[in-house]
């Protein structure tokens, strides 16, 4: 079988890498912004409009509030940054938030902040996806029929891209997220310049269009909580901020000046990506209603169910640039294409952060290998799977899945921030130089801020997207956290059992005797070579054992056992149910009961073949009873195997491509934790 897959897989994620060659892998700011920092920067594509389609709700007249949430959600960034900015300089590891939730709070909390980050990066390859295929479906209409399998081919095409390495990957990725940058800066240069030196009078294609609030003349509380309800739609931009902070081990040295700088360029451009398009809409009479069938109205009647309610960077650009321009193009492509690649931070973060909880024993350690291109392959693989299991089941609707967003995120903003006030408090408590006091200070006066704004917000979150969809967030993080949980309580039960222990015990004392027992069915090559081999290791007791399901072929094989004299005394379990493998058990049982002490060898003579689809003609017997005595205490079991012809052509032929490799060869590599600068204790 894998030299079936081999070919593929080569022309897929390239020629396997030498662990000696993972230095080269490492990213230079320039690379590293597009791959850590794509989430936050394409989410002002989406979030701009999820706080003007809550406003919606109460007309109109609720849009004069959007400025304010911007100048909210843009404190709140800043001070997400700057606490991030503390974190990657006290941990720079790549354990992020989990690794200082565990050292400050203990594993309880970092095990929740592991579960929320877990969720919430399967959510942003999902939204992600969801929100850039339906960007794209308004020009491709076959994209938004099907946009359920597009939105699945794209996390296929993804997984790829991310197996072949962080390297490749990034930089394929950073052409687009550096076009879109620069084609929203230029809008909203553009925009401006027209707007306020030209005077240019710029309308969006929905500015006709009359709002039919769903609850007009909101007052009082339930205006308050329609503003909070908007604000924590907004802070859909603050996604993947923590993705930096995890992936500080794929940053060049020194990696937490790099991974800090990259932090600041992040945060900077993208509150000012936010606030323009926020601006612009509000300058171009921008207009979105969460069921634009029923509440966009134009010239008195609602625009009906082919109504296609375009994104608000979509309707600005069309504003700005005018629709079909070169620009309005260049923008537009652009942005579905950065939606699409934004996934790529969770990419990085969740294989990342999974093989650190693999390390720590809370996943299988599966996740802890590096595959050919030193990526960890099984989590992206894992990542792949989740994520598109979530699009099949809510039908790539960003706007049904962005209910779910963000939760995950500001439990681990919160959990984290709150880890280092403790960690600088312990670093003061035994600190006497006094400027490194002030600095100290500094940082945990930013983290206390940050803990208090993350944590007011994550309940304002939980309050206002409960009953719209954020449980389920909640429930995968409870799911993974039980899991954790349990795989932890596996390994370390499995890890007591099979210690060493100090003294002599039944596995170090040598038995009193082998009885070796040779499983043949005819006399050939492969059942001769297994008694030749078990007369080598000069067994207490050897005989040969056979199972009678068919009475010919049992004669057969008597007659000719005695007709070549073999020396190695055959026995015959009868099988009136055509049995082979419960005789067999039943009959290495009695010889354990009736010797406690001895060890019953089993040796099994199996064939090789050549091509895999041989496999499930041969040999399946043997792997049952193999499987079977696995669980019998006392018994060893041995394969012979017998290379056929087929077996040895193939080898050559393998051996003939440049870049075989043996089968069974694993390649295992630690999740690299830096050394920190910094005193711990």
């Amino acid at each position: 079988m894998s030299k079936l897959t081999d070919v593929p897989k080569r022309i897929l994620i390239g020629r396997a890498l030498r662990s000696d060659r993972l230095g080269e892998t490492l990213l230079p700011k320039r690379v590293a912004l597009p791959v850590f920092a794509s989430d936050p920067l394409s989410s002002v594509a989406y979030a701009p409009g999820e706080v003007l389609l809550v406003l919606s709700i109460a007309g109109l007249s609720a849009y004069h509030f959007s400025p304010w949430i911007a100048v909210a959600v843009v404190v709140l960034m800043f001070t997400v940054v700057a606490s991030y900015r503390q974190n990657v300089h006290a941990y720079p590891s790549g354990g992020g938030d989990y690794e200082v939730a565990t050292t400050n709070l203990g594993s309880k909390a970092g095990l929740t902040v592991a579960s929320a980050l877990l969720v919430d990066y399967v959510l942003t390859v999902a939204v992600s996806i969801s929100s850039g295929i339906e960007n794209l479906g308004s020009a491709v209409p076959f994209v938004v029929e099907n946009k359920v399998a597009c939105a699945i081919g794209v996390i296929v095409l993804l997984t790829l891209m991310n197996l072949r390495g962080v390297k490749e990957s990034g930089t394929l990725f950073a052409i687009p997220t550096y076009v879109f940058v620069a084609g929203v800066f230029l809008m909203i240069v553009w925009g401006a310049f027209r707007g306020v030196v030209l005077g240019d009078d710029m309308r969006a294609p929905t500015a006709d269009f009359e709002i039919k609030p769903e609850h007009p003349g909101l007052a009082g509380f339930a205006l308050v909580f329609l503003l909070l309800r908007a604000f924590s739609s907004g802070c859909a931009a603050l996604t993947g901020v923590e993705a930096i902070s995890n992936g500080v081990p794929a940053f060049r040295k020194p990696k937490s000046r790099n991974a800090a700088t990259t932090l600041a360029m992040m945060g900077l451009l993208a509150v000012t990506m936010f606030c323009g398009i926020i601006g612009l809409a509000m300058a171009t009479d921008v207009r979105m209603a969460e069921n634009p069938a029923k509440d966009l109205i134009h010239d008195g009647a609602p625009l009906g169910p082919d109504y296609v309610q375009d994104p608000v960077i979509s309707q600005v650009a069309e504003a700005v640039f005018g629709h079909g321009s070169l620009l309005f193009i260049v923008l537009a492509a652009a942005t579905a294409l950065v939606l699409f690649l934004a996934a790529n931070t969770a990419y990085n973060g969740f294989p990342l952060l999974g093989s650190i909880l693999a390390q720590d024993r809370y996943l299988p350690r599966q996740l802890h290998t590096r595959g050919d291109r030193l990526a960890f392959s099984n989590g992206i693989v894992l990542l792949a799977g989740a994520a598109g299991l979530l699009v099949w089941v809510y039908g790539a609707d960003s706007t049904r899945l962005i209910q779910l967003y963000i939760v995950g995120v500001f439990v681990s903003f919160t959990l984290s921030q709150t880890g280092m006030v403790r960690h600088w408090n312990r670093l003061l408590g035994a600190e006497k130089d006094p400027a490194a006091r002030r600095r100290m200070v500094r940082s945990r006066a930013i983290n206390a801020f940050g803990a208090f704004f993350t944590g007011l917000v994550l309940v304002v979150v939980l309050l206002t997207k409960f009953t719209h969809g954020a449980w389920v967030a909640l429930l995968g993080m409870c799911i993974f956290y039980a899991t954790m949980t349990a795989i932890r309580r596996h390994y370390d039960r499995v890890a007591e059992e099979i210690a060493a222990p100090g003294t002599p015990t039944d596995d170090s004392v040598r038995p009193s005797r082998v009885h070796s027992v040779v499983l043949v069915s005819k006399v050939h090559r492969p059942a001769l070579r297994a008694l030749a081999y078990a007369k080598l290791l000069r067994s207490d007791t050897l005989e040969a054992l056979s199972v009678n399901v068919d009475a010919e072929e049992t004669r057969a094989l008597r007659d000719e056992w005695e007709r070549r004299d073999i020396d190695v005394p055959l026995k015959v379990l009868d099988s009136p149910y055509r049995e082979v493998t419960r005789p067999v058990i039943e009959y290495v049982k009695s010889l354990r009961a009736q010797s406690p002490r001895d060890v019953v060898s089993v040796i099994i003579p199996e064939y090789v073949v050549g091509h895999w689809y041989e496999h499930f003609l041969h040999n399946q017997s043997a792997l049952r009873l193999k499987g079977r005595l696995l669980f019998t205490p006392g018994v060893m079991v041995t394969s012979v195997p017998y290379q056929l012809e087929s077996s040895e052509a193939a080898k050559l032929r393998a051996r003939k491509r440049q870049d075989w490799t043996a089968p069974g060869s694993v390649r295992r590599g630690p999740a690299e934790r830096a050394k920190d600068s910094s005193p711990r204790t």
